[in-house]
């Protein structure tokens, strides 16, 4: 067997119950018990619902990942999670489960920044990130641009949304358009019998000097457009997923035009996305970029991210207290300067 650490992780930021084994860089269990047919009839995650889900689905979840790597919660050698950022009940469900574990099995407890796992994550799949890397990083709460000298200790914010994120954006437009929950798979779906070029649509802060993203005012034009009946729903869903595209490169070469940084990675659920991949993998080709991003699964939220991150903590021998809180806003870079805007996340 690969030697090194084995480490648990558990994911409960939002509505998916992960939890994830890793033994060095081998992913042995990723076990997931997910939620979202119960919020789907909301349009939507209802963050009380999500917790209750958590409470019911993690110890279930905790021994099916440890059938599925062959272990016992006794051969573990840390316990990691996500601390942050999230729902703060659904986190808390997380962070007391893990805490559990660690004063049970005596085991140290590894805090892991959500965000962070994300870009880490990649490691898995190719190897060891080229620092510094540029990760561009769109999931459900979140579009940021970050350098990464080192993902453990030291991630910068290049630049942020001011409002929505790209992954909230496509699920209004889904709700809009009459589409199931989760947005994304329903309208890259939907897209592919469109035209993208159908529907003239906004493309916020395309061309601006700073590497911020604004999403709100595109979707309010997808409102204004379905209002107007005058569209197929696929040209608007297409027309959409095109002017995201355009905003994700145009705000992405920004920041690599002004970065020596020998690799680009995507990541985030919103990564999953195949025509922002592709977008963004011509993008780093026309720059002299390596692009690198981890397959879809990989993507969206899991805990083999927590428990891979865990492991580079313990290896760089940061270990949290049992004190640790749940942090619902927890940045990567605490002292970028913030975004100005309606709905600036923190």
């Amino acid at each position: 067997m690969t030697a090194g650490p084995l480490v648990l992780g558990i994911e409960t930021s939002c509505d998916e119950t992960g939890v994830g084994i890793v033994r060095g860089a081998t992913l042995l269990a990723d076990a997931v018990a997910s939620s979202v047919e119960e919020h789907a009839r909301f349009g939507g995650v209802v963050p009380e619902v999500a917790s209750r889900a958590h409470l019911e689905a993690m110890v279930p979840t905790i021994e099916r990942a440890c059938r599925e790597a062959g272990v016992r919660l006794d051969d573990l050698d840390a316990i990691a999670v996500t601390a942050g950022p999230g729902l703060a009940g659904a986190l808390l469900v997380g962070v007391a489960a893990a805490k559990s574990l660690a004063v049970a099995l005596g085991k140290p407890l590894y805090g892991v920044n959500h965000l962070a796992a994300h870009v880490a994550v990649d490691i898995v799949e190719h190897g060891p990130l080229v620092e510094p890397t540029m990760a561009m990083l769109v999931s459900g709460g979140h579009s940021s641009l970050l350098l990464v000298p080192d993902v453990t200790n030291d991630v910068r914010s290049l630049g942020s949304t001011i409002d929505d994120a790209a992954g909230e954006a496509f699920d209004k437009a889904a709700k809009l358009l009459g589409l199931g929950y989760p947005g994304g798979p329903a309208i890259e779906e939907l897209a592919k019998t469109g035209d993208p070029n159908a529907v003239p649509l906004p493309r916020p802060l395309v061309g601006s000097p700073e590497s911020h993203f604004s999403f709100a005012g595109l979707k309010s034009a997808v409102q204004r457009a379905v209002a107007a009946g005058e569209h197929r729903p696929e040209d608007i869903a297409a027309s959409f997923q095109q002017a995201v595209v355009d905003c994700l490169v145009d705000r992405t070469a920004i920041a690599l035009g002004n970065s020596d940084a020998a690799t680009l990675v995507v990541a985030g659920g919103v990564a999953a996305n195949s025509a922002i991949r592709r977008a963004l993998a011509e993008l780093a080709a026309r720059e002299g970029r390596r692009f690198s991003v981890p397959p879809p699964w990989l993507c969206t939220d899991n805990a083999a991210m927590i428990a891979w991150a865990g492991a580079e903590r313990l290896a760089d021998g940061l270990v949290d207290s049992l004190d640790a809180p749940a942090r619902a806003r927890w940045p990567l870079d605490p002292a970028a300067e913030k975004v100005r805007g309606a709905g600036v996340k923190a």
